[in-house]
């Protein structure tokens, strides 16, 4: 193991719970701020149908995102534990399997993505007069599944092994490259949302090719493709932790799509309001969710080493570093939201839908630590059934209650966003 990476077995949890942690929140914002600069760049240089059209594709995107990201955890579990377990001559076996296995899903993924696209957005009750347009950004932008299901599984690697620094710098070029093409095509070329779907698949694309280049040269974790022995046995392995945290998240973002389809109802400004207001959601949570891909991590190499004292220390030191890291944040764009919901549009109907958004669901959002960093450790020592189906019943059944109920006998957006906190 190189000498850049953390060591999870030895030593004093906070810092190198924090330093690994770093890396992957950026990470994750960084491909959040894919979909935000698509929304901007709309935002400015096109029109309010442009931003409502992608904006209604915003938890479908997240959906897609989810389950790519929930798969890719189930290749972290493995390679780690191999680690724990001492067992490294298993760990190209591994490698390959990941790969080979992200290279199905993207096969399984295009298709299915293609065919339910226009079928989706009539679900959700996407307006008529952007329909055209959403159904385009959403059409292109699946085409680049594989990219992302190759750096999310090629991340999964190398975070394993102590490496949380490389992924997030191969997304920080490829958004740099993002930004961009977003404004070339649309500023240029006029395309508009298609200018920016193609702009995000040819980013993704950019950042699958660095962590495969990454794993290409990078001795024990070498990419190279041999015999199939055990092959069976690692689909298994992954498969086990992956798909219960890939349902999981489909199932969320899928309740998720319902409030966007009751959204949709309020008409292009409350959709536009309620995407810039999202962007910041996801930003914010994915500071929470990774420090709980890192309690995963550390507590799979520290289980399969029967380290179990110091599990529960990871716990603990996870679930404190995450609240004091997401609130400060989350608080200041409550406080400052007009302002910060001003980068993304200059209409002041707009700007007032998001900021309703942003007081009713991002102000309670650090109650999200109390889920997301156990849900990480349980995954972490092989328990990754639990956390799935509390999630399920405690957060997508009651939000698609709370909508049947609730928001059906006073339909306003504040009694929509009440379902989340």
């Amino acid at each position: 193991m190189r000498t850049t990476d953390v060591d999870m077995l030895y030593g004093k949890l906070l810092k190198k719970l924090l330093l690994f942690t770093l890396p992957i929140a950026l990470s994750s914002i960084v491909q959040q701020l894919f979909n935000a600069a698509d929304t901007a760049v709309v935002g400015h240089f096109s029109n309010a149908n442009a931003l409502a059209a992608v904006g209604t594709n915003t938890e479908t995107i997240a959906l897609i995102v989810t389950v790519s990201s929930g798969l890719s955890i189930g290749v972290n579990v493995l390679i780690a534990n191999l680690i724990g377990c001492k067992e490294s001559q298993h760990i190209p076996m591994a490698v390959q399997t990941a790969v080979l296995l992200s290279i199905l899903f993207w096969l399984a993924g295009l298709f299915f993505g293609q065919a339910v696209a226009a079928p989706l957005l009539r679900l959700i009750r996407t307006p008529e007069h952007i329909f055209h347009s959403a159904k385009l950004y959403l059409r292109i932008y699946l085409l680049g599944y594989p990219f992302l299901l190759l750096y999310d599984f090629g991340s999964a690697i190398l975070r394993a092994r102590g490496d949380s620094r490389y992924p997030f710098l191969a997304l920080v070029v490829s958004g740099a490259a993002n930004i961009g093409l977003n404004l070339f095509f649309v500023i240029v070329f006029h395309m508009g949302v298609s200018g920016v779907a193609l702009a995000t698949d040819v980013s993704n694309g950019l950042s699958a090719f660095l962590v495969l280049i990454r794993l290409k040269k990078d001795g024990q974790f070498h990419l190279r493709f041999q015999k199939s022995h055990g092959l069976l046995h690692f689909i298994g392995e992954i498969l086990k932790t992956g798909i219960p945290l890939a349902v999981q998240g489909a199932v969320f973002c899928l309740a998720n799509i319902f409030v966007q389809a009751s959204v949709n109802r309020f008409g292009a400004t409350a959709i536009a309001g309620s995407t810039i207001a999202m962007n910041f959601e996801y930003v914010t949570y994915y500071i929470i969710t990774a420090f709980g891909q890192t309690a995963t991590t550390f507590t799979s190499q520290n289980y399969a080493a029967k380290q179990y004292a110091r599990c529960r220390t990871i716990l603990w030191c996870s679930l404190l570093l995450s609240a004091v890291c997401s609130s400060i944040p989350i608080f200041s764009i409550v406080l400052f939201r007009n302002t910060v919901s001003g980068f993304f549009s200059t209409d002041a109907a707009v700007i007032e839908t998001a900021g309703i958004r942003i007081l009713c669901i991002l102000l309670f959002e650090p109650i999200c630590n109390l889920y997301e960093i156990p849900a990480g450790v349980l995954r972490g020592s092989g328990h990754a059934i639990c956390p799935a189906v509390s999630t399920m019943i405690g957060t997508c059944a009651f939000r698609t209650l709370w909508i049947c109920t609730a928001f059906r006998a006073y339909p306003s957006l504040p009694m929509l966003y009440h379902a989340f906190p």
